[in-house]
């Protein structure tokens, strides 16, 4: 598994992020765009100035219709016509948009309906719960710039997937303030052997980022006027945690690691490695990562190749890209017997 903060620095820094962001919804006609600002003019004072992410060009390409490939080319080719575009589309938009910064960046450009649900208020809900487990630990945690990470294992519950090879329980809680994904908690196994993770991506709870239309018509304030039923929700987020770790479920997960540790490996290494990366987006390093980690395991089954792709994963410099691994190497133990046999069937 990929090492992130310490469980101190991840309190640090959303602190820190919780103090410094800063929130807008907009009219469409209050917004405009140089070569390398975004403006926001309100009805009164100074107009405000921010530098932007690539997802928030990505964002804002998107809303206003512009397609990427296009809008790319034209903020590396022809940085005017960019701008021309985006203004023109801005000027014609006539809606409300939610703008989030950081930092002075403006970070994400979302619906004006879009819930806003916290890392801080994520972490706040679920770190006290995680204290009261028995035993469990922050194993791994991280806050990018796109998604905040809390990986829990609890090594009071752990079996053997075959002898001397063991797994114990644990979960993933995950958020995205920039409107790439839902507050998730998962259910995740860590191999003690390598210590790599996995994370069961279709056996979680999620809570997605969208609400009622906004009122607000300018800044937004985040700690002490969140919404009744996103406090609410912050409840029940600490009582899902408080029960994620199921025995019933972690063994149902056992059993498929089972199943797929007796499921051998019986084409060429080298072509079962290319069709992998064909199907899960691996590149060119992460793929040569995989070979020589399922090479040097020694172990040619469905569960070797899983483990190889989680082994990687701790390589991957990206901490968001190693958790697409982490997640790539269930979803590579657990499929279907369709698709192990056209893996499995490869032919030079």
């Amino acid at each position: 598994m990929k090492a992130g903060r310490t469980l101190q620095e991840l309190a640090i820094e959303l602190d820190r992020q919780a103090v410094a962001r800063r929130d807008f919804v907009v009219n469409s006609e209050r917004m405009s765009m140089t070569a390398d600002q975004f403006i926001l003019s309100p009805n009164s004072g100074e107009d405000m100035q921010f530098s932007m992410s690539g997802l928030f060009h990505r964002q804002l390409g998107s809303a206003l219709g512009i397609p990427a490939k296009y809008y790319d080319k034209m903020r590396t080719d022809y940085p005017a016509l960019l701008t021309a575009n985006v203004n023109g589309w801005l000027g014609r938009d006539a809606a409300k948009h939610t703008v989030r910064t950081l930092d002075g960046t403006a970070r994400a450009f979302l619906s004006d309906r879009y819930r806003r649900i916290d890392n801080y208020e994520v972490a706040k809900a679920t770190l006290p719960v995680i204290s009261e487990i028995e035993g469990a630990k922050v194993e791994s945690c991280e806050v990018t710039e796109t998604r905040m990470y809390i990986k829990v294992v609890n090594p009071r519950l752990e079996a053997e997937v075959r002898k001397g090879d063991i797994v114990q329980a644990g979960i993933i809680i995950s958020n995205s303030e920039v409107g790439l994904g839902s507050v998730s908690v998962m259910p995740l196994v860590l191999r003690l052997v390598c210590l790599n993770g996995m994370v069961i991506n279709d056996l979680g709870k999620r809570k997605y980022h969208v609400g009622r239309e906004n009122e607000e018509s300018w800044e937004l304030y985040s700690d002490d006027t969140l919404k009744a039923d996103d406090t609410a929700f912050m409840m029940k987020l600490a009582d899902i945690v408080r029960t994620a770790v199921d025995e019933a479920k972690f063994m149902m997960i056992v059993d498929q690691l089972r199943d797929a540790a007796g499921a051998h490996i019986k084409a060429r290494i080298p072509d079962v490695i290319e069709l992998t990366a064909k199907q899960y987006g691996f590149n060119q390093n992460e793929k040569d990562d995989i070979l020589t980690h399922l090479i040097t395991g020694g172990d040619l089954t469905l569960w070797g190749l899983g483990n190889a792709v989680t082994r990687a994963s701790a390589d991957v410099p990206n901490y968001d890209r190693a958790t697409q691994l982490e997640t790539v190497g269930w979803e590579i133990v657990s499929m279907d017997q369709r698709q192990w046999r056209e893996l499995n069937g490869v032919t030079v």
